[in-house]
Order: C-alpha cells, then structure tokens, then sequence
C-alpha cells in the first residue's frame, strides 16, 4: 500500500518537473459547507487559470475538504484543457471578438504597443497567463467568475490568424490582409 502512494506521488512531481513552463493563478476560491445532522461540513472550490504566457492557456476547478488539495485538482485540470491561441507579434489579438458563456458577455479588442491589459478580475488572469500584453476587454452580463472565464476562452477559440484564414481559403496571406497592413511595395519607397 504504502508503495503504490509512493509511486503516485513520485509520477506526479515528475510530471511537474517536466513542464515547469506553465504558470498558474489562482482567481476564486470558495467556501461551501453542507449541513449534516453531525454538524457542518465544510468544503472549498478553487478556480485556476494555467498558461504557457507563449499562446496557450486553460482553466480548471477543484473541490476539496482543504484549499491547497482543491488548488492542487483545479491545476491539474487546467492543464489537461489547454487551447492554444495565435497572438499578432507575440502581443495582442489579431482582430476584436466577443465572447460569450450563458449569461456571461465579454468584448475582447486589440490594441496598439504600450496599452497594457486593460481587464478586470478573472479576464485579467486569463490575458496575463496566456502572454498578452495590449488588450482592452469589457465584461458585460454576468459577473460570475466561472462565465467570464469561459466565456473569454470562448471568444478566444474563435481568434484566427491571417495565415489560418488563408490556409482555409486556399490564398496568400497577402491576398488576405488589407493593404494598411502589408509591407510597402519597392516601388513605393522610391517615389
């Protein structure tokens, strides 16, 4: 017996030496209690936002009688739903979207160089966790901190990138960016 809890903790810590790449952040907990005819008992939710803070992210819950074994359960599940999302310079978002999760409404846009995260509460953890540094989000409907987030991840499945849409059109990227956004032609630099 004592083997076996042996060995289980020993895959674990492994399996966390492996990916040390991931950064996590804890944006909820909760304390729910149960009325029993002994008394009360008491229990925590947490809930956990994962990332590679390099275009991948996810988010987990855990429940548990203690706080850190519930952390420890949101995490681990965090991290087995990644999604990855493509990022225009490693920075921002490629075009503005809206998400949205039953009640729950965000309006995600991109926004120039030196603008910063401007997002609240769980929106925020989601942006910094998967390294976005210029963003203006907007939460609107509920404000419940599991729809807000999986209502970003949400509009964040939905972010495709140039070269995405082109694969998916069968045409150049060029064909499909306007032209505000290509490089200058020869041409026009000698004009």
């Amino acid at each position: 017996m004592a083997e076996r809890e042996n060995r289980g903790r020993g895959r674990g810590r492994n399996r966390e030496e492996e990916n040390p790449e991931f950064a996590d952040r804890l944006v909820a907990i909760n304390r729910v209690s149960k009325t029993t005819k002994g008394g009360k008992n008491f229990g925590f939710a947490a809930l956990v936002v994962v990332g590679d803070q390099r275009g991948r992210v996810g988010f987990g819950k855990g429940k548990a009688k203690e706080v850190p074994e519930a952390i420890r359960k949101a995490t681990e599940q965090a991290k087995r739903q990644l999604i990855r999302v493509p990022l225009k310079e490693g920075r921002t978002l490629h075009h503005d979207m809206l998400g949205r999760h039953g009640a729950g409404k965000v309006v995600m846009r991109t926004a120039p160089e030196g603008t910063g995260i401007i997002a609240g509460g769980p929106m925020r953890a989601v942006f910094e966790m998967l390294g976005i540094k210029d963003i203006v989000a907007k939460s609107t409907g509920s404000q419940n901190p599991y729809n807000m987030i999986r209502a970003t991840l949400d509009g964040l499945r939905k972010e495709a990138s140039p070269r995405q849409v082109a694969s998916r059109r069968g045409k150049k990227v060029a064909d499909i960016l306007p032209a505000r956004e290509q490089a200058p032609a020869p041409e026009a630099e000698e004009a």
